[in-house]
């Protein structure tokens, strides 16, 4: 018996034994009628978020050249499969299970052991398995998030194992911190609606580290224009509408939260996108769609994490500022910061993340939140300053361990393409399989 063989069956007997020792949880109520409304918002809401990330995928290759649209389809499609058997086998209960040490979840939803699916905990306005299945969908579009970054040199077999690596020391520890009763919740006065922290400053800050191990692209490979902008045009269409469900959902009810989440969300990626367009015809005489969709997409960002807990007016200011911190931010990124953010992760995400995180500790509506967590410009400081530590966290946490995880595979795997490969593109390469015929 091999090697890989015994090592499987030795994976299959710990989670076999997790799962006959995991504590059994009682359901309280069981689903009725009445419970139709948000089961349903939710259902949708998840095919919402579903379908964010094929779009980023060609929101993304449209803005590469045409030697490498098919590798970030190929990148896109392992890593919805690999985040979505992790979810189930590891992830979801590593988040949500009961705290340990304020660090991590336990292991009493191990393989979905003990997620009902017709019952209601007490507290809840949904099924367990459907909550599951939604916050599935947030870990697939992080790591979609990432791969933006570093693409173009990045091998896929590298780009698969950190991945699958990542989702459980990266990925979860995050959402139990903020959403799963980790210690942001034991000891930080934090709030983070639909995933500023989880989802956006995590995945660009991934995605730094990423860029920051692997280097630059070649001088030839840069050097290429986006080779269709209407497919980026696309793919950003379907993410403004996952985003609709992004946001709308996160309060996990049909109700009026729900509908000002996607009101504040469509005003601040509005007034983002004609902001980013005003500074781009100021700079530069003329407004590019490309310009547009990032500007419009910075204030997707921004108002993610405050979108329950601001109205209209704050989500003008946010998408405004939102919109200049992230064009600056790319600036820097592309001429100042000696790193190459292929498609301008870290400024739109990670600016914007950071940005909108802060936003929620300055403008948090006192009728919008519970006590004590009002913004600072009604006169609180704990949620302005536990932001701010969030973020600080978030940063240092997921930029660290990404970077250690990456620098590890790449002792026992070849991580980084050689120029003559990445100049031909990762399509032929890699995959055999070239995105055009001429």
């Amino acid at each position: 018996m091999n090697t890989t063989v015994k090592i499987g069956f030795a994976a299959i007997a710990l989670l076999m034994a997790a799962i006959l020792l995991a504590p059994s949880v009682s359901a309280e109520t069981a689903v009725t009628t009445e419970n139709a409304g948000n089961i349903t918002w939710i259902l949708v809401c998840s095919a919402l978020v579903f379908i964010m990330t094929p779009g980023v995928a060609l929101f993304y290759g449209g803005m590469l050249r045409k030697q490498s649209i098919t590798s970030i389809l190929a990148q896109t499609c392992i890593i919805m499969g690999i985040m979505t058997v992790s979810w189930a086998v590891i992830g979801y209960t590593l988040a949500f299970g009961s705290d340990v040490g304020g660090i991590i979840g336990n292991l009493e939803y191990i393989l979905l052991h003990n997620v009902s699916v017709d019952t209601i905990a007490d507290g809840a306005t949904i099924p367990q398995m459907e909550f599951m299945l939604f916050q599935m969908m947030f870990a697939l579009i992080t790591a979609g998030i990432v791969l933006g970054a570093a693409i173009e040199r990045i091998r896929f077999n590298a780009i698969a194992l950190f991945i699958v690596i990542w989702s459980i020391v990266v990925y979860a520890p995050m959402a139990h911190w903020v959403w799963g009763g980790g210690f942001f919740d034991q000891y930080l006065t934090v709030l983070d609606f639909a995933g500023g922290t989880v989802v956006h400053i995590c995945a660009a800050t991934t995605g730094l580290a990423l860029v920051l191990f692997a280097g630059k692209r070649s001088e030839r490979t840069m050097k290429d224009r986006p080779h269709n902008i209407p497919m980026t045009f696309i793919g950003f269409s379907l993410l403004w509408l996952g985003w609709l469900g992004f946001n709308g959902g996160s309060g996990l009810a049909a109700d009026g939260v729900a509908i000002n989440a996607i009101v504040v969300t469509m005003i601040s990626s509005s007034v983002a996108m004609i902001v980013w367009g005003l500074m781009q015809y100021f700079a530069v005489g003329r407004i590019g769609i490309l310009g547009m969709i990032a500007g419009a997409v910075a204030g997707l960002v921004a108002i993610t994490p405050a979108a329950g807990y601001v109205g209209p007016s704050e989500a003008i200011v946010i998408g405004a500022v939102g919109s200049i911190l992230c064009y600056r931010g790319v600036l820097f990124m592309r001429k100042k910061s000696g790193l190459d953010d292929a498609l301008d992760v870290f400024g739109v995400h990670g600016i914007g993340g950071i940005w909108g995180a802060i936003a929620t500790g300055i403008f948090a509506v006192p009728a919008m939140v519970e006590s004590g967590y009002e913004g600072l410009i009604y006169g609180n400081t704990d949620l302005f300053i536990g932001e701010i530590v969030a973020v600080i966290i978030t940063i240092v946490f997921c930029f660290a361990v990404s970077y250690a995880v990456i620098w590890l595979l790449s002792k026992i795997i070849d991580v980084r393409m050689v120029e003559d490969e990445e100049v031909i593109g990762a399509d032929i390469v890699e995959h055999g399989e070239p995105a055009y015929t001429r």
